[in-house]
């Protein structure tokens, strides 16, 4: 069936060449058989209002935001959903038929889900989560966590400060560690997220201690690049359960996708293939 407007949609940042989530909507496009198209464009700072006002105006009905504009796309939008507002970032905007701009975030949504996935066995109520670092994707992951039902969450960054306004921020259930004990957080929790860059390819690496692991603890790090971190790969010598990063990248796109394109897609194999590609 031919659509009176093909549906467009885009990722923006910059830089933004080294974006996997063309490739992941444009798998789906494709395999689903529906019209329609998802770009990547590299849009500086000063230019951001201009653009997303101009893209309604060329078909386009929404938008993935990463990197630097997450936070400052907040004040550009016309409506933000609560979990935007509590997470303190958007990552994705719907171009609504009034002509408004409604911004959200779907990074909870994608971490839980890929955790919910690569671990089907980890009960939320099981005990505390660690997270190393406290940037946006912290907040997703905190936020989500909470709502499932984590009882407690043990956060730890390299500037302790940040940490703090966090736990300012999601209440008595945080505490906090200093970085340089962020070790001692580990033999209590039934979970382990590394939020932080490090260990990604290109940055340094993780250097907390890692003797407090245990065998039942979920170990996860948001990090894709490399899929199998240091981290995974010492936790699996412990004997953890262990689920890589990309898995957040491909649900955080599936409300997205299903908004835009109006069917919602199946993360599977063939999916995670081709974001590698």
């Amino acid at each position: 069936m031919s659509l009176p407007k093909i549906p467009l949609a885009a990722v923006i940042g910059s830089p933004i060449a080294h974006s996997k989530s063309p490739q992941i909507h444009g798998h789906w496009l494709e395999t689903m058989g529906l019209q329609g198209a998802y770009i990547p464009m590299d849009v500086l700072p000063k230019d951001l209002e201009q653009v997303l006002r101009t893209m309604p105006k060329m078909g386009f009905v929404g938008a993935n935001i990463t990197v630097p504009h997450k936070e400052a796309v907040m004040n550009i939008v016309d409506t933000v959903t609560d979990r935007a507002a509590l997470i303190g970032a958007v990552n994705m905007l719907v171009f609504c038929d009034d002509g408004k701009i409604l911004g959200d975030n779907t990074d909870g949504y994608g971490f839980l889900e890929n955790l919910k996935s690569g671990a089907p066995n980890w009960v939320p109520s099981d005990g505390p989560a660690a997270i190393f670092g406290a940037g946006g994707a912290a907040r997703a992951v905190i936020s989500s966590l909470l709502d499932a039902g984590v009882p407690e969450i043990l956060l730890s960054n390299r500037t302790r400060v940040r940490a703090e306004n966090l736990q300012s921020v999601f209440g008595a259930r945080v505490t906090v560690y200093d970085w340089t004990k962020a070790g001692n957080m580990l033999e209590d929790a039934a979970l382990l997220v590394n939020t932080t860059s490090l260990g990604m390819l290109g940055k340094s690496d993780l250097r907390v201690p890692l003797d407090g692991l245990r065998a039942r603890t979920v170990v996860t790090d948001l990090v894709y690049n490399p899929l199998k971190t240091k981290l995974l790969e010492t936790a699996e010598g412990v004997g953890c359960v262990t689920v890589d990063g990309l898995g957040m990248l491909l649900h955080q796109a599936v409300p997205a996708f299903e908004r835009w394109f109006g069917t919602r897609p199946v993360v599977d194999n063939a999916t995670r293939l081709a974001a590698l590609r």
